[in-house]
């Protein structure tokens, strides 16, 4: 095992990979000896780790941009500081030290013969933290992919390094249900032939993804890319030709999925570049073709977005949804949130957001679609985005929103 002592100076601040490249060994060896490390507080994004939730120690602290994945546990514990930013601030918060920064953990390649490797499915944040951190250790995977649109890190870069031979994390994902699918039939109809696309992974994305199959030419830039994308190359519909930049390729900075899209990776049209590419608002505004599509916990009754609490915890994160909701309703084609129309017994068309947390705002939301069908809310007042809204609502809710907006009349 590594020994992190000689490397992390007293109180460093330490920040790892995400989801797929998050350095394990590294993580866990960070775990193992913090208590001859001392004190330290350190920022990771979505991670799949339980040991962070179950054997984090009093003395590590840790940071995020939201509570994703295995951080939701955290977070209801109260064990997560939580930084409610846009995706596309992460690259200035770490410039700036808002984030710690003295010691990076990364996931990489094997080097090639010139002696660099690449961040893998991995770019992300970690290629914009890389820039501003002095101390960097890696994990050299051999089943890391190379991957390409964002240069390569020397060896000599690295402080220390710790080789492995290890699979991948395959994202953890149910298959679609029915109300998805309903779900994304719907959204189907809204994306044009040419249109360049913007989602995330999960169950409803893939729904999404796979009902686009009858599209022509469309096109992909997004923060994250999931098997949906295999397949749509696979089937000659996502040729990126309309693009109005980097034609021809998906743009991402992060892969999640499984074992054959990692394997795949270099045979496809594919390139990862770092966030202060990928969200940044000079880059987003030249896709006039954007369509976002974002998933979303709960909206209200003026088309409002909450996509991070639930029941008081917080489980989501501003993440991206806001760069590209922006920039598709501003500069794009259409801004789209995706949700389904119950949560349990309760609707998630709501009066009022319960959390109060609002992450998108309502003049940043075209479209709000659910498995009943989609308000088109551009060029709405507010009286008429709320007949429309309550229109997609679950039926058994429908009587009480209007009732909720009568009584506010």
């Amino acid at each position: 095992m590594i020994d992190l002592t000689r490397y992390l100076a007293p109180g460093a601040g330490v920040w790892w990979g995400q989801a797929s490249a998050e350095p394990q060994p590294l993580v866990h060896a960070l775990l193992d000896q913090i208590d001859r490390l001392g004190p330290r507080r350190a920022f990771c994004g979505l991670s799949w780790d339980k040991r962070l939730t179950r054997e984090l120690p009093e003395a590590l602290r840790l940071v995020s941009y939201g509570g994703l994945g295995e951080l939701r546990v955290l977070s209801r514990a109260g064990r997560l500081d939580v930084l409610p930013c846009h995706y596309s601030a992460l690259p200035r918060m770490f410039a700036e030290g808002h984030l710690p920064r003295d010691v990076g953990f990364v996931q990489v390649s094997p080097p090639d013969a010139d002696g660099t490797c690449s961040l893998g499915v991995g770019v992300d944040y970690a290629a914009d933290a890389v820039r501003h951190t002095p101390v960097l250790i890696a994990e050299i995977n051999q089943r890391m992919p190379a991957t390409v649109g964002t240069p390569r890190i020397p060896l000599s870069r690295f402080a220390a390094v710790v080789e492995t031979d290890r699979p991948l994390r395959q994202a953890p994902e149910r298959p679609p249900d029915s109300t998805d699918q309903a779900i994304a039939r719907n959204v189907a109809q809204l994306v044009e032939d040419g249109n360049t696309l913007q989602m995330g992974v999960g169950p409803l994305p893939s729904a999404v993804l796979d009902c686009l199959v009858g599209h022509r030419d469309l096109g992909f830039h997004s923060g994250m890319i999931s098997d949906g994308i295999m397949r749509l190359v696979d089937k000659g519909v996502l040729t990126g030709a309309r693009k109005e930049i980097d034609q021809g390729v998906v743009v991402t900075g992060a892969a999640l999925g499984s074992t054959e899209l990692y394997e795949r990776l270099a045979e496809l049209p594919v390139e990862f570049r770092p966030a202060s590419y990928t969200h940044a608002p000079a880059t987003l505004s030249h896709l006039r073709s954007l369509v976002s599509i974002n998933s979303a916990i709960e909206v209200d009754l003026t088309g409002q977005v909450g996509a991070e609490v639930r029941r008081g915890a917080l489980i989501g994160a501003v993440g991206g949804q806001v760069d590209f909701s922006r920039a598709a309703a501003l500069t794009g084609t259409r801004s789209v949130i995706a949700l389904r129309a119950r949560s349990g017994a309760e609707s998630t068309i709501r009066p009022a957001l319960e959390a109060g947390v609002v992450t998108t705002s309502r003049s940043d939301v075209d479209v709000v679609v659910t498995e009943y069908g989609a308000a088109h809310l551009r060029g709405c007042d507010l009286v008429e985005r709320a007949r429309r809204l309550i229109a997609i609502a679950a039926p058994e809710h429908q009587e009480a929103l209007e009732r909720a907006v009568s009584d506010r009349s």
